[in-house]
């Protein structure tokens, strides 16, 4: 059985992550759990992770086609924090978007390498290599930007 809470705040994460908007990312996080719990068919398969990243995946797609006002700005940290904050979020911005997804599942999210295999469709051995090809082009980039 999975921890409700920590998932939450994980697809939470993810919402906000594809929608930049903290109302809409709650919303869509909800109605992740409303469909969920709504459906029998995947509780007992082990594939809970699988499923809700799935559900919310969709749920933003859709809620990226509707049109929305301006997402309030991101609380940002100060000082040397800062610089390194926008140092990482300039490598980030480098990549594919698909590539940062990747990276916010499986590092800011901690989602597990056989529930990604399974979300992308690919083998461990693929997602692997991917990983490491991401890791590193932002290793390169914050060289770049290192005085």
């Amino acid at each position: 059985m999975i921890d409700i809470e920590e998932q939450y705040e994980k697809i939470y994460r993810y919402c906000y992550y594809r929608l930049r908007d903290p109302q809409r990312a709650e919303d869509v996080t909800q109605e992740t759990f409303l469909r969920y719990f709504a459906s029998d068919s995947y509780r007992n398969t082990g594939q809970v992770l699988h499923y809700l990243y799935t559900i919310a995946r969709h749920l933003c797609v859709d809620e990226f086609r509707r049109p929305v006002s301006e997402p309030l700005p991101e609380a940002l940290p100060s000082g040397e924090d800062l610089l390194t904050h926008l140092a990482v979020q300039a490598a980030l911005e480098q990549l594919a978007e698909d590539d940062r997804e990747l990276v916010l599942l499986r590092y800011g999210n901690e989602v597990p390498m056989g529930v990604l295999c399974r979300l992308y469709g690919v083998s461990r051995f693929a997602l692997y290599r991917r990983l490491q090809r991401i890791l590193k082009q932002l290793k390169t980039a914050l060289k770049e930007d290192d005085p």
